[in-house]
């Protein structure tokens, strides 16, 4: 039963992100000044990672008979294994690819934002308004690989408890929202139309029930080192909202746009908070 969830909500959260993603970009959501921009969206993105991850995984972990200086201490460590391989640049992956989905360049940072296992294959060459069609496939291997890591992540979360695997498959879905559209941007200049460039994203984000099938199995074997994993998953979300997200919200804004985007962090997380409410009632 708890396989069947796992898969459900994998699918929902790496297929139905990218649907959801090419939804907002064909109502012209992403690009109008006066509607629902990425800027938005990232915003929720990161109220979603940081409530999952302070409000229940790492809530749940330590309701564990783990100790709490090694959570502490693993918590520590994924940040900084995170951070390495960011530094190492195994996997690009950057949200929005430093473009909106109008296709301009919006960054205001000097490098890719990263983040693993949640990482991307991408290199700087994608981002070019005229990228080679090798930088498509290039795009979508990184991404496949990010979609398994956060397959693995929500199975965690589900075996330890189905509401707590509920609330880690919303906010993944929430922060690959903007990053699949910035993956369909980029997409579509290699692809031979937009309906083939759907179809590709769709299936790399199929992958993340692949990596919920491997992360089920992976930590019924490991039971013991369950609250790890969640710890583990916890600085993952971590390092996401506070190194990937919220520097590319860090411009300079007047006061009625900075009020807009905590607005939005503060939605994000009451959006995890009421399908909390929900699954548990429901559970």
């Amino acid at each position: 039963m708890i396989l069947i969830a796992i898969i459900l909500a994998t699918l929902a959260a790496g297929i139905g992100s990218v649907w959801l993603a090419a939804l907002l970009m064909r109502a012209g959501l992403g690009g109008r000044p006066d509607g629902v921009g990425p800027q938005h969206l990232l915003s929720l993105a990161a109220g979603a990672l940081l409530a999952t991850a302070f409000m229940h995984l790492l809530p749940e972990a330590f309701e564990s008979q783990a100790g709490a200086h090694d959570l502490f201490a693993t918590l520590l460590v994924g940040v900084v294994f995170f951070f390495l391989l960011d530094k190492a640049e195994l996997w690009h992956h950057g949200h929005e690819h430093n473009h909106t989905p109008d296709g301009h360049d919006h960054a205001h940072h000097g490098h890719d934002h990263g983040h693993a296992p949640h990482e991307h294959g991408a290199t700087p060459a994608v981002h070019a308004p005229h990228a080679p069609r090798v930088g498509g496939w290039s795009v979508l291997t990184g991404d496949s690989v990010h979609c398994f890591g956060d397959g693995v992540l929500i199975a965690s979360a589900f075996v330890a408890d189905v509401r707590l695997g509920l609330i880690a498959a919303v906010s993944v879905l929430a922060h690959e929202v903007p990053h699949h559209m910035g993956d369909l941007v980029v997409l579509r200049q290699s692809s031979a139309s937009r309906r083939i460039a759907l179809v590709k994203v769709s299936l790399a984000g199929a992958v993340t029930a692949l990596g919920g099938v491997v992360g089920y199995f992976l930590v019924e074997r490991l039971h013991d080192w369950l609250p790890y994993f969640l710890a583990v998953a916890s600085s993952s979300f971590v390092y996401v909202a506070l190194a990937d997200l919220i520097p590319q919200l860090q411009k300079r804004l007047s006061a009625r746009e900075t009020a807009i985007q905590v607005v939005w962090l503060l939605l994000g997380m009451a959006v995890v908070m009421a399908v909390s409410r929900v699954a548990h009632h429901a559970h």
